[in-house]
C-alpha cells in the first residue's frame, strides 16, 4: 500500500471514531433528559466520555506519526539486520566450501611438500658431496706438493751428507796415501806458485 492510501485509511478511522463518540455522547445526554438525574447515566458521565473520546483522538493524531516512524524504522532495522545476517551466512558458506576444498587437497599438498623437501635434501646432499670431493682433491694436491717438497729437501740433505762423507773419506784416503815427503813437496810447490 502506498502512503496516501494509508493516510486516508487513518483519517477515515479517526473520523468515524469522532462521529461514534459524538453520537454516543449526544444519545447519553438526550437520555439523561436534559438535566434530570437518572441512575443509568449522569451528565458528568457524558463529559467523562467526551473527554475520553477527545483524549483518545488527540493521542491517536499525535501518536500516529511517531508510532509510524518507530515501526517503519524498526522494520527497516530488522530488514537490514536480516540482510546482514544473510550476507554473513553466504560468506560463512563460502568459507566452509573453501575449507572443505582445502581439506580435500590437504593430502595432495602434504605429499607435494614432502616431495619438495626430499628434492631439496637430495640437492643439498649432492652439493655437500661435491664440496667434499673438491676439498679432498685440494687436500690431495697439497699433500703431493708437500711430499715432493719433503723429497727435494731430503734429496738435497742426502746429497750434502753424501758430499760431506765423500770429502771426509777423500781426506782419509789422501792422508793415508800421502807421506810426509809428499806433503813437503806439495807445500814447496804451493809456495813457488805463490811467490812466482
Amino acid at each position: 500500500m502506498n502512503k496516501k492510501t494509508v493516510e486516508k485509511k487513518y483519517l477515515k478511522t479517526s473520523g468515524m471514531t469522532v462521529v461514534i463518540v459524538s453520537i454516543t455522547t449526544a444519545m447519553a445526554w438526550a437520555a439523561a433528559g436534559g438535566g434530570e438525574v437518572h441512575n443509568s447515566w449522569l451528565e458528568i458521565d457524558t463529559w467523562k466520555t467526551l473527554n475520553f473520546a477527545v483524549l483518545a483522538i488527540a493521542l491517536f493524531l499525535l501518536g500516529r506519526k511517531p508510532a509510524k516512524a518507530f515501526f517503519s524504522s524498526r522494520k527497516k532495522e530488522i530488514a537490514d539486520e536480516i540482510r546482514d545476517l544473510e550476507q554473513k551466512k553466504a560468506d560463512a558458506e563460502k568459507q566452509l566450501a573453501e575449507y572443505q576444498a582445502k581439506f580435500k587437497n590437504l593430502d595432495q599438498e602434504s605429499k607435494l611438500i614432502i616431495e619438495d623437501y626430499i628434492r631439496q635434501g637430495e640437492k643439498a646432499k649432492e652439493n655437500i658431496i661435491a664440496q667434499a670431493q673438491a676439498q679432498a682433491v685440494k687436500l690431495e694436491d697439497m699433500a703431493k706438493r708437500n711430499i715432493e717438497q719433503e723429497f727435494k729437501t731430503a734429496r738435497i740433505k742426502l746429497q750434502q751428507d753424501i758430499a760431506a762423507l765423500a770429502v771426509a773419506q777423500a781426506e782419509a784416503v789422501i792422508r793415508e796415501s800421502i807421506s810426509s815427503d809428499d806433503q813437503d813437496k806439495l807445500v814447496d810447490d804451493y809456495l813457488k806458485k805463490v811467490v812466482a
